[in-house]
């Protein structure tokens, strides 16, 4: 690396560490320790959501197995390996998707900076499109295990029509919430990653 080179990443982390100094907006990293602290408690977010959705996942896909060995149509049983299919798609895409890079060990101003941002646009972007990876991949199954339903009651459709009709409006009322509060913590995310683009502007 050139001297002239070195010489500009030295002078542009001290006018990033200068700006930060000065900054007076809540929640952006004013030294190189602070900016650590931020994304060690970011990954350790990631890492105990992660956690809670694998051992959930794990809950589900046991229910949904133990039922599909207690199945005797073929329309249950794809129901509910469609079910299980789901979940274990969401769990990889999470695991893909949604694990946290590791903490550079070495981390200046300007690299914490590039890290800590894309931790937030990846994690923005996992949870804003919660549907397509989620909530969607469930929705096959549930219809099917509904049809299966009323194809083991033929000639009794008025007597499920309610219990179904309840499973649909709390399922529904389920994903409304779930979407919801996705959207909110990528409206978080986004917050933060316009509170560090507004620093990069003023180096």
């Amino acid at each position: 690396m050139s001297e002239g080179k070195m010489a500009n990443e030295s002078s542009s982390e001290n006018r990033l560490k200068s700006v930060w100094q000065n900054q007076k907006s809540e929640g952006i990293p004013m030294s190189v320790d602070e900016l650590r602290l931020k994304a060690g408690k970011l990954q350790r977010k990631i890492h105990g959501r992660n956690a809670r959705e694998y051992v959930a996942a794990l809950v589900v896909v046991v229910f949904f197995g133990y039922q599909l060995s207690l199945a005797t149509d073929a329309l249950t049983r794809a129901g509910f390996i469609l079910m299980i299919a789901a979940v274990l798609y969401l769990v990889w895409h999470l695991h893909r998707k949604g694990s946290s890079q590791r903490l550079p060990e070495q981390m200046g101003l300007v690299s914490g900076l590039e890290y800590f941002r894309r931790e937030l646009e990846r994690q923005r972007d996992l949870v804003r499109s919660v549907w397509r990876w989620y909530l969607g991949p469930l929705v096959p199954g549930l219809i099917l295990l509904q049809v299966a339903s009323v194809h083991a009651h033929p000639g009794h459709l008025g007597r499920i029509a309610l219990p179904l009709a309840i499973t649909n409006c709390l399922a529904a009322a389920v994903f409304f919430l779930v979407w919801k509060l996705n959207q909110r913590a990528a409206g978080k995310l986004q917050r933060q990653i316009d509170e560090l683009d507004a620093l990069q502007k003023q180096q």
